[in-house]
């Protein structure tokens, strides 16, 4: 990391791993989840990239991680997940209830 980026990250008050936390893209479309299982590190930070390419809104949530975040169709987010224990960890969109949901696995 440069001096700079880091020196600019300190400023904001943010950590210097910030930048480079482990990133997983998330395509959802209609209710449909690609990939529909993400593997992550278990007790890491990570964070995962929401693309709603689908026709409606759709919604990423996660009871047992505490997250949610809706997003228009063609819009792009982010959400960040906190260190996990090893397991599995349910996700689905609200919005379309009647189709599978997705998993977080961590390892």
């Amino acid at each position: 990391m440069s001096r700079t980026l880091a020196l600019l990250l300190l400023t904001l008050g943010l950590p210097a791993q910030a930048a480079s936390l482990p990133s997983y893209e998330l395509v959802m479309q209609d209710g449909h989840f690609t990939p529909q299982h993400i593997e992550v590190a278990a007790g890491q930070r990570f964070k995962i990239v929401l693309h709603n390419q689908g026709q409606g809104p759709a919604e990423f949530e996660s009871k047992p991680l505490r997250v949610e975040k809706v997003l228009s169709p063609g819009v792009q987010s982010f959400v960040v997940i906190h260190p996990l224990r090893p397991g599995h960890y349910s996700f689905f969109d609200d919005f379309h209830l009647e189709l599978p949901a997705g998993s977080i696995i961590a390892k």
